[in-house]
């Protein structure tokens, strides 16, 4: 049975004729649904990878004119590297104002060779956030404690502030290498051994005169406050990158990694979130219920108010449209909705008694 054929623009959900933008536009939003950072279902690595390689043939037009004539058979000669190695990944996410390492995803699912240039290990970082932030977008600072380049010594550790000499003891290799032969049944062989340096610890240099803010190891501790763009909108898990303000690199001279904060709602005494939509539960007697009412409860920028129409069910939803969170890198306003809930008296007067029972007889 012949292996059925994809469809690069219907994995896309984009016409035939779309354009570069509509393209972008549909990989963004179909990248953030499914990257595996996010989507924890078992099918969402190979959801992501098809996403991502159809991205790479529509947009190049080279590709895409070889895919319209031929379909797959004009593609199928192409490599993960000759798809993804003039894409940068990592600035598609970056123009939306937040990134999930797309590097290093794409070298472990397609074995693609990072381009970018070797940095420090990435810092990742959780934050709460209140409704209303979520709703308006803005500033947000972040504190973060963790190790800089020491800024006496510029990371060299030494007291000069310039590079170390070469260790004497490994002449700047860090290892000692250590040869011995023997002679057995008239063959000589020769067998090597390898150790880290005891002088240098494995460094290669030999600092002789220490930083004295440092202490020769080149990096300090740094409390660092951070202020993160927050978009309106932005969804429970959405990860903020924010470039060079990760750990420092091993290496003097190599730039830094990136700071990943992981943007949470804070929870609300007012409202529960489910995406750009907001929940309540509002108790009301049984006369209300039946007559209808009006009531007044606060919201994101004021207080809405809330007719509640007679005969109302238990757990019945009413809906206010366009009073919700905005929609996450998209138009309109998500809804508020109201779960009404019926407050039944457990205890009555005689004389409350008394009138629902003649109010029971009305109805019989």
């Amino acid at each position: 049975m012949a292996k059925e054929e994809k469809d690069y623009y219907k994995i896309l959900g984009v016409p035939r004729d779309a354009d570069e933008k509509a393209i972008k536009k549909a990989y963004h939003k179909l990248a953030l649904k499914w990257h595996p950072d996010r989507n924890k279902f078992p099918e969402a690595e190979e959801r992501f990878k098809e996403i991502a390689t159809a991205y790479a043939i529509l947009k190049d037009e080279k590709k895409r004119a070889h895919y319209d004539r031929y379909g797959m058979e004009g593609v199928a000669h192409y490599t993960s590297e000759d798809l993804f190695s003039d894409l940068d990944f990592g600035n598609l996410f970056g123009d939306m104002g937040f990134g999930f390492g797309g590097g290093s995803i794409f070298d472990r699912m397609f074995g693609r060779r990072s381009t970018s240039p070797q940095h420090g290990q990435d810092l990742r970082v959780q934050i709460e956030i209140p409704l209303e932030m979520v709703s308006s977008g803005g500033k947000q600072e972040v504190t973060v404690n963790h190790p800089v380049a020491c800024p006496a010594c510029h990371g060299y550790g030494t007291k000069s502030g310039s590079s170390p000499p070469l260790c004497k003891s490994c002449n700047g290799t860090g290892r000692i290498v250590s040869t011995q032969s023997e002679s057995k049944e008239k063959q000589e062989i020769k067998m090597q051994q390898i150790r880290v340096c005891s002088l240098c610890h494995g460094k290669g240099t030999e600092i002789t005169d220490p930083c004295s803010t440092c202490g020769g190891c080149g990096q300090i501790e740094k409390e660092e406050i951070v202020k993160v763009t927050i978009p309106p909108g932005i969804e429970d898990g959405v990860v903020l990158r924010v470039a060079g303000h990760g750990l420092p690199a091993e290496e003097t001279g190599v730039p830094p990694g990136d700071l990943h904060v992981v943007v949470t709602t804070r929870s609300d005494s007012r409202f529960q979130r489910r995406g750009p939509d907001l929940w309540r539960a509002e108790a009301i007697s049984v006369l209300d219920a039946i007559l209808g009412t009006t009531r007044t409860f606060p919201s994101l920028d004021g207080s809405l108010e809330l007719k509640i129409p007679p005969g109302t069910q238990p757990d019945e939803i009413i809906q206010i449209k366009g009073k919700g969170l905005p929609r996450f890198r998209d138009s309109g306003q998500g809804d508020v909705n109201i779960r009404i809930q019926v407050h039944i008296p457990e205890k009555l007067s005689p004389k409350e008694q008394k009138l629902y029972e003649q109010i029971r007889k009305l109805s019989s």
